[in-house]
């Protein structure tokens, strides 16, 4: 958990770039973005071999505690499949359970049928569309935490 640096973040979400609905590169200056993410994002992070391979970023800068924004979801080419995206979001909801938050919101592009699955699977409902994109959100009060870990391969 925020290990990554900036430089690191970045090549990681260029080597996840086109993945991305539509690409992020074509909505943020990556750099520019990966020190946002270290400056005010708590980090969930996978390593293989000194190599970050799977991030989820989430703002928790709601001074009431209640919502916490998830920014950023990627894991890098040669590593779906592995459990890892499911791993990174359960410990962030675990975490942000334990930390108080009452909420937890993202955007998704609609067209992520994969990534909108894998929110499902985590309890998150869709909520209302704003052009192409998914508004999702996870209610935190009275969940459990699941704070079980799997082990990369």
């Amino acid at each position: 958990m925020n290990a990554a640096s900036a430089a690191e973040i970045a090549v990681h979400l260029e080597s996840c770039d086109a993945r991305f609905v539509p690409a992020l590169s074509t909505r943020v200056d990556i750099a520019a973005y990966s020190q946002k993410i270290v400056d005010r994002a708590v980090r969930f992070e996978a390593w293989a071999d000194d190599v970050l391979i799977g991030l989820v970023a989430v703002y928790v800068n709601d001074p009431s505690r209640a919502i916490a924004f998830i920014t950023s979801v990627s894991v890098s080419d040669g590593w779906t499949g592995f459990g890892i995206g499911t791993r990174l979001i359960r410990e962030c909801v675990g975490y942000l359970k334990q930390q108080g938050f009452q909420k937890i919101s993202l955007e998704v592009a609609q067209e992520q049928r994969s990534a909108i699955r894998l929110y499902e699977k985590h309890g998150f409902s869709r909520g209302e569309m704003r052009g192409a994109v998914l508004n999702m959100h996870l209610d935190l009060e009275g969940r459990t935490c699941d704070r079980t870990v799997s082990r990369l391969p």
